[in-house]
Formats: structure tokens, C-alpha cells, sequence
């Protein structure tokens, strides 16, 4: 049974359709990027399968229980840590952390004093003196100290700093290694990148792109760079360029596709440098939303 089964799943909030008809699979310690700006529809999503919010349509799973008449039994096995976070302002972290244990029935102590010490939090100060990273770092240790089969991370780094990132980087990596699966919402390109194993891109409510990082990455544009030492060459008419900028000897475009057509238009030239940098999961992105496309692996 895999964790996450996601069938025409659509949600309307009257005359806005905020999730039009999608599906998702999460498999058993598989790392899944759920991508799109504010207002895709990502969250939206994951409170439909948490059963937060009603869906307009579709058939919801979590490890083959429906996620309406199954739910209960079926979220014991998953760990959640929202978008949007409100902790009790009097409680402090110790005390929070505390009754999620007591409620769970499946966090280790031990695990706990370990992630506390891992993201540099103080857990005797009240809920309502934390900065918005710290409190944020509340939600992640209440997540990380279960032993839950599946993680659903939206937005989960917001407001934590670089190194904290990376920390967390570690603790999905070391979550994924134990054998579960992880659903992590994010507007956050390179934190998808740097531990996805596949990618999930909505816009408007519709999956617009999905597939592994390395196959997202691969159907980006290439940025490239030359330098000449005389007047540069046309390159309008080599396959596969495009956003061709010239600006004395210096040229910048964009390659789609194989660059042979290039390179052979760049050797008949006198070069004197030239990048062509490998995309990157932010190059993809853009390139989905800036033309507008509608496009699948």
C-alpha cells in the first residue's frame, strides 16, 4: 500500500476551483516535491487528504484507508507540519512538545532532546516569544520525533536560517533512509532540488509538469555566455537558441535541446569564452510558467 494514493481530486470554494482534478502517489520512502507559487493549490490539497477540509471530488488514500471513513487510523501513521503555524502562546515548547508525545504514543524522549539540541532551540521559553523560526522549529521536532510512515512538510523552512535548512535537508534525508516517505510542499526551488527524488509542479490548481528532478531539469533551457574578440556572429537562426541578447562581444541566450548546432555555429567564430551552465530545478520552474504551457514527463 503506498502512503499517498491521490485520484481526481478537485476542490471548489464556490466559484473558485482552487484543485482541478489531480493525481499523486507517494511510495514508501520516496521523496515527492510538491511545487507552485502562493495559491497553486498545494495546501489546499494536502488538507483535502488530511481531511481537514472536504474535497469537492476525488478518492483520497493514506496507506489504503480512505482518507474520510479511514482517516483516524490512517493518520496515526503520519506526521504534519502546516503552512500556516499557531501554537498555544502561553505553553512552551517543552510543554507543546510534551502533550504531542502524550497524544502520539510514539516519540522517543531521547529523539527529542537530540533535535531540540540539532536546531538550536531554547523549549522552556512561551510559545509567544519565539520568532517565527523558532516556532517553526517547534513544528519540526514534533514531526521528526515520531516514528510516523509518512512526513507532510508544507512550506517547512519558513523563517529558518541557511544552516538550519541544511539541517533539516539532513534530518528528510535521514527520515527517507529509515524508510519514509515524505510529502514536502514548497515554493523553495533548491530545497526541492537538493532532496527530492521526483517533483510534482501544479499551477492553478492543475499538475502541470512531474517527474524526477534530473528529468525536470533536463527540459530546461541551458543559460549560455560568449565572449569574442570580434563582432559576434548571428545566432538567431541555430536551432534551439533563443532570448538571444547581444551586448557588444557579449552575447547571452538560452539553449533548448542538443547544443551541437551551436557549438559548431560558436567554433566557426573566434571565442573567447563561453559558459553553458547546466539548468537547475529554478530554470524548469520558470520555464513551465513563463510560457504558459501546459506540459507532463
Amino acid at each position: 500500500m503506498n502512503p499517498v494514493e491521490v485520484r481526481g481530486l478537485a476542490k471548489s470554494f464556490g466559484e473558485v476551483r482552487a484543485v482541478c482534478g489531480i493525481d499523486l502517489d507517494v511510495l514508501p520512502g520516496e521523496i515527492v516535491g510538491f511545487l507552485g507559487p502562493n495559491g497553486a493549490g498545494k495546501t489546499t490539497a494536502i488538507r483535502c487528504l488530511l481531511d481537514l477540509i472536504r474535497p469537492t471530488a476525488g478518492t483520497l488514500r493514506l496507506f489504503g484507508e480512505d482518507a474520510r471513513r479511514g482517516g483516524v487510523r490512517a493518520r496515526r501513521r503520519v506526521a504534519y507540519v502546516p503552512g500556516e503555524l499557531r501554537l498555544p502562546p502561553r505553553a512552551t515548547a517543552h510543554e507543546l512538545l510534551h502533550e504531542v508525545a502524550r497524544l502520539r504514543g510514539d516519540c522517543d524522549p531521547v529523539r527529542r532532546a537530540e533535535l531540540v539540541g540539532r536546531l538550536g532551540l531554547d523549549p522552556h521559553r512561551p510559545a509567544k516569544t519565539l520568532s517565527t523560526g523558532n516556532r517553526r522549529k517547534v513544528a519540526l521536532i514534533a514531526a521528526f520525533m515520531t516514528r510516523a510512515d509518512l512526513l507532510i512538510l508544507d512550506e517547512p523552512t519558513s523563517g529558518l536560517d541557511p544552516l538550519l535548512q541544511q539541517t533539516f535537508r539532513e534530518l528528510v534525508r535521514e527520515a527517507k533512509g529509515r524508510g519514509t516517505a515524505v510529502l514536502l510542499s514548497s515554493h523553495v526551488l533548491a530545497e526541492v532540488q537538493r532532496t527530492a527524488d521526483r517533483a510534482v509542479i501544479l499551477r492553478q490548481g492543475r499538475i502541470i509538469a512531474e517527474g524526477t528532478v534530473a528529468d525536470l531539469r533536463g527540459r530546461a533551457a541551458q543559460r549560455v555566455e560568449a565572449v569574442f574578440a570580434g563582432p559576434p556572429p548571428d545566432l538567431a537562426a541555430v536551432p534551439g537558441v533563443t532570448d538571444l541578447a547581444v551586448d557588444g562581444q557579449h552575447v547571452r541566450a538560452r539553449l533548448s535541446g542538443p547544443p551541437g548546432p551551436l557549438l559548431a555555429a560558436l567554433a566557426r567564430a573566434d571565442v573567447t569564452a563561453v559558459d553553458i551552465a547546466e539548468p537547475d530545478l529554478d530554470d524548469a520552474f520558470r520555464g513551465l510558467y513563463d510560457d504558459r504551457k501546459e506540459a507532463t514527463l
